[in-house]
């Protein structure tokens, strides 16, 4: 059968012969496209010669062998350039991890701002990160979002987090030497909040990914606010909160256009702040954004002007303010114990509301600062601390300056002497008091107040004559003359050193491990504030604010209420909740504070002292005396070491002490040793005179006595003691602390109807200011022991 024709390779065009040849274009047409002969077709029957004869293609022919060819290169073109690229692109969307802006914030770190009690600012400590405020989304204004876009992304609002001709425009700027990036303000974003701005295709490529994703699981709102978070504008200000305040010195609210756009112009050089055309340049740029883009009108961009910037520092001034690093310290260490660690803090940007009263606190180191000037004993040193009663607050808190001068000549940080415990001396005798009422005694029991009383192996001396007060001391007036013996025998025999101990701690002392105060119990040193016994002017504030507020016990703090930078309150203390300090029935703690009151009322005018006009107060000095050297001259063993005045008015508790570091032989501008009343007594009556000064007139509530009513007491200097209570409590062994001077080799101690006076008069209270702990005698009540209770 004949199927076709031959022919002579001249045919006519013909259909059918078309499609036979599309038939037969396979892989031999295919690699022959690219010969010499592509325009030429071998003819499939040949002659059975074995040669091949060429036939050539007609136009049409030709024109489709070559589309096919384009179209081939074109298919393989779209599969490499963009079927590959968008499947990489989808899976690389379903693997990476967006940060979230809520993510990002949770990780910031923002300055630490603190507030005095009126809620005014008292400073901010900025992280080592930089200055950082974060926003809400409805906290950033509309003409801030507005500048950002026209100096970063104008296409923000509606683009899917990534520019197509924005990033041929950078690739166009790139090769030709321009300038000008791609980034939309989300790539910004993730850029940022990742950490990663690698100059590498791989982070080009996951950050469009992560973008695109981001724009779908985020709301512009969320974003614009994320990225306008943690931009770097310079100045050191992380976010547009903070460089408001270092550009402008306010708040971000209160931005107008042409600031908004200075602000917004600074983000591709945020280090570029002093270079005066610069910042022009990108300001008027950013306004002109504004205008093309609707934002801004072309009579306020005609009338407006470069706005003017603080001084570079300005705002670092600012958010110092008036925060004293002790205190600043103290506050720290405060909510360290609560669990709020400083990563805590800065990462919440809290904001802590302490205590501190700014004209309480002004007063306080004016006070210190006034009667230490013309001092010339340059070992003193002076601290105060000033506790509410009603709440437990501390008021003002003052530890000495800041920095001192090293030996070289510069500055380095100095002691916290508030924060430094130290032997009280007699203004531990409140303590004594408040175990001895405690055991049902009263401050109308009498002792032997006579000077030199041989004590528990020891010789215990007065300060001086006015503080000896015959064989039948009152309590009371043991109180008020500050006598040695008569407190050194209530301890010893009478309440032992563990109930001393004790009634400090249930006042408001905070011992060791949860404070820094030591109460020694080994022996009755406790009784005059010596030996191992050390407390902080903080621990005396407030153990005397237990007394001041009649019994109620609230532990002093510095911090009132806790929030975080979006002002949510993590903790609220300003309530003030107490306790019953010395008894769970609060009338009977309250007879005890108020017993101890009574004592510790005639104590002001004995210690040369006046309370603030309109208002009750009482108090305590306390001196601790100089351990001397072999070596010192024979003057140094009528020195002291440290000195102590703690007194109250029922709205306020005040612990000044004036001392050295540790045991050195002190002295006034005179030469001569200081007291209680020297430095400190005044300091003390400064301020409660300037504190008090215009506030409501104050009383304390009378209260029963408990015991013997020393009013009603009749003493007879001449009564002799009676032999002591017998007890199967052992008194302690003799002790050689370095606080108490040698025990008296004598072997006459003098007459209980003698004084021998071996300090100089006037001396009021004090650890081992009266001499050196003895033993001896015992209490008298009108010629019989007073009954133990127990």
């Amino acid at each position: 059968m004949i199927t076709h024709a031959a022919h002579n390779g001249y045919a006519p065009y013909d259909d059918r012969y078309d499609d036979a040849y599309d038939d037969r274009y396979d892989e031999e047409t295919r690699l022959a496209q690219y010969s010499d002969d592509a325009d030429f077709e071998d003819d499939p029957e040949g002659e059975g010669d074995g040669k091949k004869v060429k036939i050539p293609l007609s136009p049409m022919q030709r024109r489709k062998r070559r589309w096919k060819i384009v179209r081939r290169v074109l298919y393989a073109m779209f599969g490499l350039f963009v079927v590959v690229p968008a499947i990489a692109f989808v899976i690389t969307y379903f693997t990476v991890d967006v940060p979230s802006p809520q993510d990002v914030l949770a990780k910031q770190s923002q300055p630490i701002t603190f507030y005095y009690s009126d809620k005014s600012v008292m400073g901010r400590v900025v992280p080592q990160g930089g200055n950082r405020e974060l926003l809400q989304p409805n906290q950033v204004p509309e003409v801030v979002k507005h500048a950002v876009y026209s100096a970063e992304d104008a296409t923000f609002e509606t683009n899917s987090g990534f520019n197509v001709m924005a990033i041929l425009r950078s690739v166009f700027n790139q090769a030709t030497g321009g300038t000008g990036g791609g980034s939309t303000i989300s790539q910004q974003y993730i850029k940022q909040a990742t950490k990663n701005d690698a100059p590498t295709l791989t982070r080009k490529w996951t950050e469009l990914a992560k973008s695109f994703k981001l724009n779908n699981e985020t709301s512009k709102s969320d974003i614009i606010t994320g990225y306008l978070n943690i931009v770097f504008f310079g100045r050191g200000a992380n976010g547009v909160a903070a460089a408001s305040k270092a550009y402008f010195g306010k708040d971000v609210g209160q931005l107008n256009a042409s600031e908004a756009a200075l602000l917004a112009g600074m983000i591709q050089g945020p280090s570029r702040d002093r270079d005066t055309a610069y910042v022009q340049k990108r300001w008027s740029y950013v306004m002109d954004q504004m205008v093309a883009n609707h934002w801004l009108s072309p009579a306020d961009r005609k009338a407006a002007q470069l706005p003017t910037m603080i001084p570079r520092d300005a705002q670092k001034k600012e958010d110092a303010g008036t925060l004293d690093y002790h205190i600043q310290q103290r506050i720290i260490d405060e909510l360290k114990d609560k669990g709020y660690d400083e990563d805590k803090l800065y990462s919440t940007g809290a904001k802590i509301y302490t205590t501190i009263d700014p004209n309480a606190q002004k007063i306080a180191a004016q006070s210190i600062q006034d009667n230490m000037d013309g001092q010339t004993d340059e070992n003193l040193r002076g601290a105060m601390v000033a506790v509410d009663p009603r709440t437990g607050g501390v008021l003002a808190y003052y530890g000495g300056p800041t920095t001192v001068k090293n030996d070289a000549g510069k500055d380095t940080l100095a002691t916290d002497w508030a924060n430094v415990p130290q032997n009280p001396g007699s203004s531990m005798k409140a303590y004594d008091l408040t175990a001895w009422l405690k055991m049902g005694k009263g401050l109308g029991e009498t002792f032997d107040g006579t000077d030199r009383r041989e004590l528990g192996g020891r010789v215990v001396r007065n300060a001086g004559e006015s503080s000896s007060c015959g064989p039948q001391c009152t309590v009371k007036k043991a109180m008020e003359v500050s006598a040695n013996t008569v407190f050194y025998d209530m301890v010893l025999n009478w309440t032992k050193p563990a109930r001393v101990a004790e009634a400090a701690k249930e006042a408001g002392v905070q011992a060791a491990p949860k404070g820094k105060a030591k109460l020694g119990t080994s022996d009755a040193n406790i009784a005059l504030g010596g030996g191992a016994t050390v407390v902080t002017p903080e621990d005396m504030a407030a153990g005397y604010a237990s007394f001041a507020s009649g019994g109620i016990r609230r532990d002093q703090h510095f911090v009132s209420k806790l929030t975080n930078s979006q002002d949510e309150v993590i903790f609220d203390d300003s309530a003030g909740q107490g306790k019953p300090a010395f008894d769970d029935n609060a009338d009977k703690s309250k007879q005890i504070a108020g017993n101890v009151t009574d004592a510790l009322g005639p104590v002001i005018a004995e210690s040369h002292l006046k309370c603030p006009s309109g208002h009750e107060c009482a108090g305590k000095t306390g001196t601790q005396q100089y351990d001397p050297k072999d070596s010192d001259p024979a003057s140094y063993k009528d020195r002291n070491a440290q000195t102590w005045m703690v007194g109250y008015t029922p709205s306020v508790s005040a612990a000044i002490w004036i001392g050295g570091d540790g045991n050195k032989p002190l002295h006034d501008k005179n030469g001569k040793p200081i007291f209680g009343k020297t430095i400190a007594g005044p300091a003390w009556q400064d301020f409660m005179t300037n504190y008090l000064k215009d506030k409501p007139s104050e009383k304390f509530d009378k209260v029963d006595p408990i015991g013997k009513d020393a009013d009603q007491v009749v003493t007879s200097s001449k009564a002799a003691p009676p032999p002591r209570e017998t007890s199967s409590e052992q008194a302690p062994p003799p002790t050689t602390e370095s606080s108490s001077a040698p025990p008296s080799t004598s072997s006459h101690p003098p007459s209980s109807t003698t004084t021998s006076p071996t300090r100089p008069s006037g001396i009021f209270g004090g650890g081992t200011e009266g001499g050196n702990p003895g033993s001896g005698g015992g209490p008298v009540v009108n010629g019989e022991p007073p009954k133990r209770s127990g």
